[in-house]
């Protein structure tokens, strides 16, 4: 049985703020723990209105205290913005405060708009450049025996589960030669998936911690009881993305009626792009668009995301999925 796990970005949604945001994420962790999801990870953005995780590996204790035995972790840590030291002590201190729970994804972007990613950068070269070389240089911060002359403590021997993200060929080339789990961002950035997918599986290379390849991808869901609850929760995600995309971000929005009949063509190839690794309806639909996701891809595992304004809604969505699981056998 395929696994399900969680991608929660904290949403700030209109009317609400960060406080009400991480008590939902809190909230929604508890419940997928019950429901069976293997992870509930969070992911690293600054300077956007509407997410509330940018003090990642802060939010992973909170959410990694508050629950017991889901794996919390990172989707991802944006590596550039950081020193591969500062990184192995953070999650080293995670690991030791939550054995066994945690992970550590890691992507090469800023996370952010590029005037925030300079406020960011310990300094203004290319970081992003030196993706693979952070990469390794913290994996040997994690090494029971390590080769630099600084040791990261916590950190050292715990041998923390790393991750690499990518939404390129780029990230797929790095994890099959490092030999580390691929997870790729279809649930906003669909268009090389499976080229990716192929390049890491032909690629890849087994390592100490992985001895064959493993991809995990985003996939977005909105489940309701009905098709038509479904696809007005999704119009909060749609006008969100349309918004992110013309250099405005903001609060997560209401739902509203009829948003696809609104917008212009421009905007509704970008969502249909977007949302062909989506699905928006009741149980039977959600159900069938994730059997020939699965089919497609060969996924070993799925990151669900619900951007969903209501949070009742947001845990009823993912309760539907859950059950689904067990459905897909």
């Amino acid at each position: 049985m395929i696994p399900f796990s969680i991608l929660d970005l904290s949403s700030i949604i209109e009317g609400g703020d960060a406080a009400k945001s991480f008590r939902n994420t809190l909230d929604l962790a508890r419940h997928g723990e019950r429901w069976g999801y293997q992870r509930f990870w969070l992911a690293e953005h600054h300077g956007m209105p509407g997410i509330a995780s940018a003090a990642t590996a802060v939010l992973i204790g909170h959410v990694a205290g508050g629950t017991s035995t889901i794996r919390v972790g990172a989707g991802g840590i944006m590596l550039p913005n950081h020193s591969p030291l500062v990184i192995a002590e953070q999650f080293g201190t995670l690991e030791s405060l939550f054995p066994g729970r945690i992970d550590l994804g890691l992507g090469r972007a800023p996370g952010s708009d590029q005037l925030t990613a300079r406020a960011l950068r310990r300094n203004l070269g290319s970081d992003a450049d030196q993706f693979p070389q952070d990469v390794v240089e913290l994996m040997d911060y994690f090494a029971a025996t390590h080769r630099q002359a600084v040791q990261a403590v916590p950190g050292a021997g715990l041998n923390v589960p790393l991750w690499i993200l990518g939404s390129s060929l780029f990230g797929a080339q790095l994890a099959a030669a490092l030999g580390l789990p691929y997870a790729f961002a279809s649930h906003f950035a669909p268009a090389q998936m499976m080229e990716a997918i192929a390049v890491y599986r032909s690629t890849f290379r087994p390592s100490a911690q992985l001895e064959k390849p493993y991809v995990m991808l985003g996939f977005n869901v909105f489940a309701a009881d009905t098709e038509e609850e479904a696809q007005f929760l999704a119009t909060s995600m749609q006008q969100a993305f349309v918004s992110l995309r013309n250099g405005h971000p903001d609060r997560l929005p209401l739902p509203v009626d009829g948003y696809m009949n609104r917008i212009g063509p421009q905007e509704r190839t970008l969502l249909d792009q977007v949302l062909s690794c989506a699905a928006i309806g009741s149980g039977d639909t959600v159900k069938r668009k994730l059997e020939e996701f699965i089919e497609q891809t060969g996924a070993d595992e799925l990151m669900i995301t619900s951007q969903i304004f209501d949070h009742s809604a947001r845990l009823r969505s993912y309760e539907i999925t859950a059950d689904l699981r067990e459905a897909l056998g």
